[in-house]
């Protein structure tokens, strides 16, 4: 038993002290990591805050929107003129996400709306599948993947960029909904459909605003994950990985979903590089969940989410 506990609970920390160099290393890259899954949760949020209902069609806007890229880029496209291609293609997407789909479901209980996101999921994937294929795609927007050492730490250019731009959009979106008119209409709007149209709020243009901002999210997202593992159905299952963050952060909290990000990411990678020989390894693939089900057992509204009192 006291072996065990050494094991556990010590020697851990002993390697991370006779390693700073490397620890830095495992802490930037959790960092890194972090911030691609705070900025995937990011999409949930918006649509979470303008709705109340939780968007299962995240992960595949994601992949929808990076095989849009990879797919106009193949055909010749330059990357600038791609990528403006894709976001018009993702704004059009939002504009008819609320005209048929979310405009006839107005007042109607959330399950509703989530039960159409899950469909919207389906109709993304099979439509995204018929227009580009199935085949694994490699996306190459100029960022270079290599590495390179500052101080002995071990640093890599992609995940530099992605982890740079993951947290210039997460501020800039944070800043958007906290600060302006559009952010405080979407709380209203979220709080009750009815008293938001009753005082003029036009519910509709909210809608298609943040559909189109989680789109354009999306394509961030599906830029920076597909330029590092290829543009793959696979990608959607990243949303997966989201679903923590929400739980750490809460539903309607943007400052949430980045400090979850970063618990998840800097966390199961520490969990991973130390504990992970304990246990055989792949501690990585379900820390995540675990430690969200800590929080849905002791703090179910998450760390920024608010306690929600409903009295039948």
């Amino acid at each position: 038993m006291p072996s065990l506990l050494h094991a556990v609970f010590v020697a851990p920390f002993l390697d991370m002290a006779r390693a700073p160099t490397f620890l830095a290393e495992v802490l930037i890259g959790g960092i890194a990591a972090g911030l691609m899954y705070s900025l995937v949760a990011l999409g949930f949020v918006l649509i979470f805050k303008a709705s109340g209902v939780f968007n299962f069609a995240q992960g595949v806007m994601v992949l929808f929107a990076a095989l849009t890229l990879v797919g106009l880029m193949e055909m010749g496209l330059p990357v600038p003129v791609a990528l403006l291609a894709t976001v018009a293609v993702m704004v059009a997407l939002a504009f008819a996400i609320e005209r048929v789909v979310l405009r006839p479901l107005v007042n109607q209980a959330p399950i509703t709306l989530f039960m159409a996101t899950i469909g919207l999921t389906f109709f993304l994937e099979g439509f995204g599948e018929m227009l580009w294929g199935a085949n694994v795609k490699k996306l190459d927007v100029g960022i270079p993947d290599a590495s390179f050492t500052v101080a002995g730490i071990l640093l890599n250019t992609l995940e530099l960029t992605a982890a740079g731009t993951a947290a210039v959009l997460v501020a800039v979106l944070a800043v958007f909904f906290q600060r302006t008119r559009i952010g405080r209409a979407l709380r209203a709007v979220a709080d009750d459909h009815e008293a938001a149209l009753s005082i003029g709020i036009p519910l509709k243009t909210i809608w298609v605003v943040v559909w189109a901002v989680a789109g354009l999210v999306a394509i961030v997202t599906g830029i920076m994950w597909g330029a590092k593992s290829g543009v793959q159905f696979s990608l959607s299952l990243i949303a997966l990985k989201a679903l923590p963050v929400l739980i750490l952060g809460g539903f309607t909290s943007v400052p949430g979903a980045i400090v979850g990000g970063l618990i998840i990411g800097t966390g199961e990678k520490l969990a991973e590089v130390y504990w992970g020989p304990l246990v055989g390894g792949a501690i990585e693939n379900w820390f995540a969940y675990m430690l969200a089900l800590v929080f849905l057992v002791f703090r179910p509204q998450g760390l920024f989410g608010e306690r929600i009192i409903e009295r039948v």
